[in-house]
């Protein structure tokens, strides 16, 4: 037997992943090695299929029974129902089985059909064509029948069905550009060398004569790839209104427990005196009494069985479809259409509709999220002088421009003057050369290529007017936008002509060195090198040119928000470029360290500059973008920046989204700083001035994590840099962690962000230009980050007090039901008799009062959408008044589930009890020893049951008709469509003979109720009084405790700019104390972390 499955999965999940490492041996083509080498070890995995579904045909069934029944209400009616069919019991057990039948079925429905929508997202992928190399020819496939070591070709804007080593490419350089959309969001594209050993092969049958092995290399497949890997942790989402319902829930079943055992100890309490014991015809033997054990025990299994339709069993399923209709609202939505790209917004899971309404935190990623990841030229500044082209916008090229504008920034003074570019070729010798240079270095230091056409993610570009035009692709967006200027300037004879140059090696960028070189040959047999990088990387090796006024310059661009680059130069005697050629082909032949040996040559070539200027390039903001910060700030949210990008690039970013203002108070915690201070020191510097905590002594080192948690708490914003993917996702679960347990949301655009969508309570994915992943593992999907204000403060807001709403109306309606079966039993010598007839007791939740409650929960609107997007506040702020003043208020936050609280799970519960009081006590007193006919016949058991229901009924459907903000014709049919048909219903019941039927206790009931007069007065007095208290308080509230929502409807339109303050000044208050912004180095993260 083979266990070296079960070892790896020991040494791979309870070794721990640091000490775990995964090196493979591939064959490529499946090519056994000969037989001298080492012993051919055949090793087996996956193949390369994408599953995301969670059913199959075969476990459907079983699972989703299995997951169903772990809810407390499915699982106790499920015991209920069985009790039913051993013992003997007062109700049928249709009363049981019925409902959880109805309720089963229609929750598996709904999820089989959303897994069935996953099953043809995986299909979609599975079965994209792929061509793979088999002896010799090109086999078309489908991609989830590749296996590892299969040899696949790939053609141009196709995407790689899986992680792959690249062979051959057909450019001569053995190089292809990538763009890594589905991985990391950015659309730009990157280069990737093919091996060495293999670049040559260009046919198919000479990579099919291939026969080589790669070691300690992983070529993964399926849900082993990098892109799978991203989201294979993915777990089940539960948000607080399901965990409200079953703390709710177990409350109910120990009151439940509690009815059943007062009702057993009083049953044998009454029957204990011999003139309450059984009757003559009935009485006990001796065997009875000696088994009073087992008879109590089935005497209080009878009495759960008879209180058990308190347990709502129906709200599950009621929950389930407002859910899953409910989600519809946002895919309709026409406000979050983008006719750009031609989507709107998306559904993934409909379980968490009511979070959207909760959301106290926002971790946000920056590029492609809050920016639109395209660079716009902004300006350049050559000798100190800076160039403003007014010819390039968005990043198209106005063809009537023939000039740029130039700012003299001379210690003189600043003056604007207007030259063409005629009029520049006759400046003085050296600014013409300098600015020669400057453009011949943006023309030819760069990695850009020229593409027609390109389709990435079914997003089409280079269409323009619905014709193929030609654009530009690079491996960083700061190039295109350069060279696009360069194009523009270039692309007039005078400076054409000179910019004629021969590429002969490029010096590629590296994150570590911050610039790229290029080394060229001009028309006059001049050698020059050309170089453009970070101002940090560039200044240290410049020996001349005008330095302080570029690094000015550069400073003041950086502040606003601008990406900077400078340029510089240096001339190349032949002598020194053979010096330069002999030591780049040395490093690049190496066969060791060839990457050190690379810096090293790179380190010795770039010297000795001399500075031509600088660039400055924006990633502009998208539309709304700030906007959108802003009313989610108002909104009382907290919104954090989760990137990978520089702090000084990022802090930028959000100064202009507006998250920053001017008068923030910047608290920074960097690597730089921590190497002056120390952790702790630095800790208390910033708790001190956020906290105004006098010392730290008592904290140890293991406390830095709460101590930054409770300084990042407090802080209005938070900005993270140079996050990678899994520290955005620990800086969410953090958040999530803490002692508040806040409800979080998490919003990116690309697969490094999939991580942190699935951390957080709440995951969107934005379907902009950078792929698809995120919007495919995320819970919602939004086409653009604007869209966000909407989908949180109008349906996030509507959904969850929809649902609030649902939830305790069940709870209500169900005390109402059964409480008066409880009062019944003192009446009837606890003999277990019924109150309801059983067709009421099976259908009052499945049919009299469902259909009511599901609309209210999917069109109920208590405010206007216009208001809810005009005040932000609204979305969390409701106002109630204090014990000590009248009319102070305090603020009760709405995103911390207040509607779901036990003071107001308590209101409800006490408010049913009191109806239900009304119901039987005012039945039982108004027709005491009355006669109701004209016959003189009296009202039977029966009668009196249906009279007690009749109330109810129309008791629990008017509370909810009073409660209704929002009417429309729908509203209408279905309330006193419900009525009428409970009316209706109970005549066919009651007064046709059945004759499936062995006996019809009901037959003629209900008419003869309603043939009597004082029944008729009786059903209004009652529905009335029960209706009253809950009248009488809203009235009362409204007038003299008005919520903000009741505030704000009842100001005129014209005066609502002056009373907005009224209702921000508390919140003002609060957001005072929250002044302080937190910058974090992911560098220090291990020790925040710890």
């Amino acid at each position: 037997m083979d266990f070296s499955v079960l070892r790896n999965l020991i040494s791979r999940y309870c070794a721990g992943e640091e000490y775990w490492v995964d090196s493979r041996t591939v064959y490529i083509g499946h090519k056994e090695p000969p037989p001298a080498a080492e012993a051919y070890i055949p090793q087996r995995y996956p193949d390369n299929r994408i599953v995301s579904s969670k059913y199959t045909l075969w476990n459907f069934i079983p699972k989703n029974l299995f997951e169903q029944f772990r809810r407390i209400a499915n699982f106790y009616f499920l015991l209920i129902f069985l009790v039913q069919l051993i013992i003997d019991t007062p109700t049928s057990p249709v009363t049981s089985g019925l409902p959880l039948f109805f309720v089963i079925t229609v929750t598996a429905i709904k999820q089989g059909y959303e897994d069935w929508l996953r099953h043809k997202a995986d299909c979609s992928i599975n079965e994209c064509p792929v061509d793979m190399v088999q002896q010799g020819t090109v086999v078309r496939t489908q991609s989830s029948k590749l296996r590892v070591g299969d040899v696949v070709m790939v053609r141009e804007d196709e995407t790689f069905p899986c992680d792959l080593i690249l062979l051959s490419s057909s450019r001569g350089d053995g190089t292809c550009y990538v763009t890594t959309t589905s991985l990391d969001g950015e659309s730009s594209h990157k280069t990737y060398y093919a091996v060495p050993d293999t670049m040559a092969f260009k046919t198919e049958q000479e990579v099919d004569s291939l026969h080589a092995t790669i070691e300690s290399v992983a070529i993964y497949t399926g849900m082993d790839t990098k892109m799978a890997l991203n989201y294979q942790s993915k777990s089940q989402k539960r948000s607080a209104v399901e965990k409200s319902m079953n703390a709710f829930l177990i409350v109910y079943l120990c009151i439940l427990i509690s009815k059943a055992v007062i009702n057993t100890v009083l049953k044998y309490a009454w029957q204990w005196s011999a003139d309450h014991d059984e009757p003559w015809y009935n009485h006990r033997t001796e065997i009875d009494r000696e088994r009073h054990v087992i008879r109590a025990f089935t005497d209080f299994l009878a009495f759960m069985v008879l209180f058990n339709y308190i347990i709502p069993v129906s709200m599950y399923v009621t929950v389930e479809m407002q859910k899953f209709l409910g989600s519809y609202f946002i895919v309709w939505d026409k406000d979050m259409y983008d006719e750009e790209l031609g989507v709107g917004a998306q559904v993934n899971t409909s379980d968490l509709n009511e979070e959207l309404g909760q959301v106290e935190y926002v971790f946000t990623d920056k590029t492609g999220t809050l920016t639109e990841n395209n660079m716009e030229f902004i300006e350049c500044c050559v000798d100190g002088h800076v160039y403003i082209p007014h010819a390039i916008c968005n990043g198209q090229i106005l063809s009537a421009a023939s000039s740029i504008d130039m700012i003299d920034s001379s210690p003189g003074g600043y003056r604007r003057v207007r030259h063409s570019v005629y009029q520049l070729c006759l400046c003085s010798c050296v600014c013409q050369e300098h600015e020669d240079l400057f453009f011949r270095a943006l023309c030819l230091c760069h990695t850009v290529q020229v593409k027609e056409e390109e389709t990435v993610d079914s997003i089409k570009r280079g269409i323009h007017l619905g014709k193929p035009t030609s654009f530009y692709i690079s491996s960083s967006p700061d190039e295109v936008a350069l060279v696009e200027v360069s194009y523009f300037t270039a692309s007039y004879e005078t400076i054409e002509y000179s910019c004629l140059s021969y590429l002969l090696h490029v010096l590629n960028f590296d994150s570590v060195r911050r610039r790229m070189s290029v080394i060229v040959k001009s028309s006059s047999g001049e050698y020059l090198l050309f170089c453009k990088g970070a101002d940090t990387s560039i200044f240290p090796r410049v020996v001349s040119g005008k330095v302080e006024q570029v690094r000015a310059r550069v400073e003041q661009n950086a502040v606003e928000g601008l990406r900077t680059l400078c340029v510089a130069y240096r001339s190349l005697s032949p002598a020194e470029y053979e010096e330069a050629c002999h030591q780049l082909s040395d490093a690049k032949l190496a066969l060791k360290d060839r990457e050190q040996r690379l810096a090293q040559a790179y380190d010795l070539i770039e010297r000795d500059f001399t500075l031509l200027g600088a660039t400055a390039v924006e990633d502009r903001l998208q539309e709304k973008a700030a906007d959108t910060i802003e009313s989610l700030q108002k909104a009382g949210m907290k919104v954090w920046v989760l990137t990978g990008d520089k702090m000084e690039t990022a802090a930028a970013t959000c100064y202009a989204s507006k998250l920053f203002r001017r008068s923030t108070q910047i608290l920074e915690l960097t690597k730089k700083r921590t190497e002056e201070q120390s952790l702790h020191d630095v800790l208390f510097d910033l708790s001190r001035t956020v906290l105004r905590q006098r010392s730290l002594s008592g904290s140890g080192s293991g406390n830095y994590r709460e101590i930054f948690l409770e300084i990042s708490r407090n802080c209005s914003a938070v900005l993270c840099c140079r996050m990678a993917p899994l520290q955005k996702a620990q800086i969410v679960k953090l958040i999530k962690a803490s002692k508040e347990h806040p409800i979080t949301l998490a919003i990116g655009d690309g697969a490094n962000d999939v991580s942190m969508i699935l951390e957080a309570h709440v995951g969107i994915g934005i379907m902009g230009k950078e792929g698809r992943q995120a919007a495919r593992n995320s819970d919602y999907a939004i086409p653009k980050f604007k869209h966000l204000k909407k989908m949180l403060l109008v349906h996030g807001h509507f959904y969850y007090i929809r649902i609030a709403e649902l939830v305790q109306y069940f709870f209500y309606k169900n005390v109402c039901f059964i409480f008066p079966q409880f009062l019944y039993q003192f009446f009837c010598g606890f003999s277990q008799q019924p109150l309801y007839d059983t067709a009421y007791l099976t259908l009052y939740n499945i049919s009299f009062t469902s259909l009511p409650i599901l609309l209210y929960s999917l069109i109920e609107k208590h405010i206007s959408i216009e208001m809810l997007k005009r005040d932000p506040t609204l979305y969390r702020s409701e106002e109630h008044p204090t014990k000590k003043k009248r009319f102070e208020p305090i603020i009760l936050d709405v995103a911390k589930n207040a509607l779901l609280r036990w003071p107001v799970f308590l209101y409800w519960t006490c408010l049913g009890l009191f109806n239900a009081c009304i119901f039987f006590f005012g039945a039982y007193f108004l027709f005491d020893n009355t006669t109701f006919t004209s016959n003189g016949q009296m009202f039977g058991n029966w009668t009196f049951g249906t009279l007690v229901f009749t109330v109810l009924v129309f008791t629990v459907t008017l509370k909810l008709a009073l409660d209704t903000h929002h009417w429309t014709w729908i509203n209408h049919f279905v309330v006193w469509g419900s009525l009428l048909f409970y009316v209706i219903f109970s005549l066919l019941w009651g007064g046709i003979i059945w004759p499936f039927l062995n006996y019809q206790r009901m037959y003629y009931v209900f008419m003869q109720m309603l043939s009597s007069g004082p029944a008729w007065l009786g059903i209004i007095l009652l529905i009335t009084i029960s209706l009253l208290p809950d009248v009488v308080k809203k009235v009362l509230c409204r007038t003299l405790w008005p919520t903000a929502t009741e505030r704000f409807l009842l100001w005129p339109v014209d005066c609502y700019p002056t009373s907005l303050p009224c209702l921000c000044e508390v919140v003002g208050y609060w957001r005072e104390l929250e002044h302080a912004v937190v910058h974090v180095d992911p560098a220090h993260s291990k020790h925040v972390s710890g």
